[in-house]
């Protein structure tokens, strides 16, 4: 089934029709977003690199035992 070309005239009011439907976040919402991104960000980084301290940690106590 072959798709029906539309010319650029319609093309564009398409294009305006379906950008009129978009709802932009507003100011606060991006503000919030963008903060709960960072703390998450910063959190993730603490979990992870205390859970790399400690498999280190135990990996240089049990190969200095053995060795």
């Amino acid at each position: 089934m072959a798709a029906k070309r539309t010319n650029p005239l319609q093309f564009i009011q398409q294009v305006r029709s379906e950008g009129s439907k978009i709802t932009w976040p507003t100011r606060r919402e991006v503000a919030l977003t963008t903060a709960m991104v960072f703390v998450m960000a910063a959190l993730f980084a603490t979990f992870f690199s205390l859970v790399d301290l400690s498999i280190r940690s135990l990996l240089q106590y049990g190969l200095s035992f053995f060795g």
